[in-house]
């Protein structure tokens, strides 16, 4: 678990420029940013790529994406788990995806300041933290998803609600940032934070080999302190390939680039700067010279799969990136600290 690193030594050096370039050269004219060029598209995804974008500077297309996934909003406030070309081909509707756009847009917040933004958005928040927020049980979990018809699927996922704990207190602070008052929200994140923090058996384990649900707790902040540090370090062999990066699942000798980026944000947003840096600095030789970055590679014999080149890929290094270096004011989006601080 010690990496022979200095601080200043980690960090290569990213082109944030033309890997936003290579986001942007995906994005429709519409705003919607599908996974590659002729791929699909999820709203998840679709946010990620839009808070790349962000972070590079690029505010026009964010902008653009943010506006097209409001448009994009079903009536209930979800949205179609994939579409291509605007057919639907998973009509499935997630929790997770719901709520995630208030964390694209609080994080498109923090860099512009744009208050208009932040109204025009609004609606859109409220009805996808509205959406998942009735998918949750007394005892805290949310459910991940409803059908096309609007029956519930009944199982909790450790990733997702993480995800979703992210997303409420992005959410909560938006509408501090409104004036507007959500005491049910702050609710529901609380229990929903005490459910991840402390009742596992209320999760469905089908995706405990995935390293996501290793990390996603603590990248959201539910899981915090000394128990962080120690989740870290308990499964760090397990998922943590020296030189490689993170994998994906546990008994796969396959990393990924996104995998390995969030988990630079789990370490930098508790702190753990040494082994962030680090760790972002195996991103370094996994990238296309068009700015994208592979979207996994197999070990040891260095197999790129899948060949796609995917946006939210090259929008996660953003991200991490921006983290290491606390280039912008939104590196410290899932700092524990900052939200401890938060009034």
């Amino acid at each position: 678990m010690e990496l022979n690193v200095s601080f200043g030594e980690a960090v290569k050096p990213v082109d944030v420029e033309k890997v936003a370039e290579f986001i942007a050269a995906v994005q429709k004219d519409s705003g919607e940013i599908p996974w590659s060029q002729g791929g699909k598209t999820d709203p998840w995804d679709h946010i990620e790529s839009a808070m790349g974008l962000s972070v590079a500077g690029c505010y026009r297309q964010a902008r653009r994406a943010y506006e097209w996934l409001a448009s994009a909003q079903l009536p209930d406030g979800s949205w179609w788990s994939e579409t291509k070309d605007g057919v639907v081909i998973n009509s499935t509707k997630e929790s997770n995806f719901a709520a995630y756009a208030a964390v694209g847009v609080y994080h498109h917040y923090l860099l512009t300041q744009d208050r208009d933004f932040l109204k025009d958005m609004w609606p859109m928040v409220s009805r996808g933290i509205t959406y998942a927020v009735a998918l949750q049980t007394p005892q805290g979990e949310i459910y991940w998803a409803r059908n096309r018809d609007g029956a519930a699927d009944k199982m909790a996922l450790l990733t997702g609600c993480s995800s979703i704990y992210m997303s409420l207190k992005c959410a909560l602070a938006i509408a501090e940032a409104l004036g507007v008052k959500k005491p049910a929200w702050q609710k529901a994140k609380d229990l929903l934070g005490d459910a991840i923090g402390n009742r596992p058996d209320l999760f469905n384990m089908i995706k405990s080999r995935f390293s996501m649900d290793w990390y996603y707790p603590i990248l959201c902040g539910a899981v915090r302190g000394d128990e962080a540090r120690k989740r870290i370090d308990h499964l760090w062999d397990k998922f943590v390939v020296p030189d490689w990066g993170v994998r994906c699942v546990s008994d796969r000798p396959w990393v990924t680039m996104a995998e390995t980026s969030e988990f630079v944000l789990t370490l930098s947003a508790i702190e753990d700067d040494t082994r962030a840096r680090a760790i972002f600095s195996w991103l370094g030789d996994k990238r296309y010279a068009d700015g994208s970055y592979w979207m996994g590679v197999t070990f040891p014999d260095s197999v790129i799969w899948p060949e796609e080149k995917t946006s939210w890929t090259a929008a996660a290094v953003l991200l991490a990136w921006d983290a290491v270096n606390r280039a912008t004011p939104a590196a410290g989006l899932f700092s524990h600290r900052r939200w401890a601080e938060q009034p």
